[in-house]
């Protein structure tokens, strides 16, 4: 996303904020990420409490267009309690005089080493010599390497051996995970997802990063064929829906890596896949957050 300026004139901005659990978080920095210039923040508690603690973040120029925005983000919002979501707070709007938050905001984005791979936001030019770089904006879509359940699953995408081999990545977001396996060597990766400008996002980070994602609306359900990789980091309850079609595009031995539980909800959603035939060969916890690889 590039910001063009119309005018000499300085603009005005629109901050909205959303208090969040975490196990939101993600799914309210997605939506806000749709109507935010050049990406979201998200404020995490030094000492966890529970409840709506977090605060995700989103700034947009104040013109004719930015309070119908508003409102739209408001309306996504009130359609994630139908997936069973931690409490989500009411959007709050204020408006930030101080042009120079956009930098100072850029500044607080750092370069994040997570497994073998190094993700960092466009406008660094970090790199290290034993990491495979992927540059990112943060927050044009799930998944910008720091919420726990994307390093998870990067850690994952990691160790696992995914040379010459098909991969999956149902719920897409950023392209993050697909972007991961390609780099690491994947024969075809196909990313799904709900959202299209997830999918907008998905393709044109692929490209920004030089490799090969075909990236598509829809859902595992809408997939042909079999894959020796999927990668579903998604959230508990929509892990439970999806589960058959999750196995049904995996190959006989292949690899299920499902992330976006929370310890509450890992008894439904290991349920769930044990009813479809799958076991677990690894199981990782991080921050009331649990990572599932799974095969047939």
């Amino acid at each position: 996303m590039r910001w063009v300026a119309a005018s000499t004139a300085r603009p005005r901005w629109l901050e909205i904020a959303v208090p969040a659990h975490a196990e939101a978080v993600e799914a309210v920095s997605e939506i806000l990420s749709r109507y935010g210039h050049n990406g979201i923040a998200v404020e995490i508690p030094l000492a966890p409490r529970g409840g709506a603690d977090h605060t995700v973040k989103a700034y947009l120029v104040e013109d004719v267009d930015s309070f119908a925005k508003v409102s739209d983000a408001r309306d996504a919002l009130g359609h994630l309690q139908a997936f069973g979501l931690g409490p989500i707070g009411e959007l709050a709007v204020r408006t930030v005089e101080d042009e120079d938050w956009l930098e100072s905001w850029k500044a607080t984005v750092t370069p994040v080493r997570i497994g073998r791979f190094l993700v960092r936001p466009t406008w660094s030019d970090a790199s290290a010599p034993d990491a495979i770089t992927i540059a990112l904006d943060p927050g044009t879509a799930f998944g910008t390497g720091l919420h726990p359940t994307t390093q998870q699953c990067l850690e994952a995408v990691s160790y696992m051996d995914v040379e010459g081999l098909r991969v999956l990545d149902v719920g897409t977001g950023s392209g993050i995970l697909a972007i991961a396996a390609a780099k690491r060597g994947a024969r075809e990766v196909v990313g799904v997802d709900t959202d299209p400008l997830a999918v907008r996002a998905a393709k044109e980070n692929a490209e920004a990063n030089g490799v090969t994602v075909d990236a598509r609306p829809g859902s595992a359900e809408n997939v042909d064929g079999a894959f020796d990789v999927v990668l579903a980091n998604l959230v508990g309850p929509v892990l439970v829906q999806v589960a058959p079609h999750l196995r049904a595009r995996l190959r006989p031995s292949g690899s299920l890596v499902a992330a976006g539980i929370t310890t509450q909800a890992e008894r439904d959603v290991l349920s769930a896949f044990v009813a479809e035939g799958l076991g677990i060969v690894d199981r990782d916890e991080r921050s009331d957050w649990v990572r599932l690889v799974m095969t047939a």
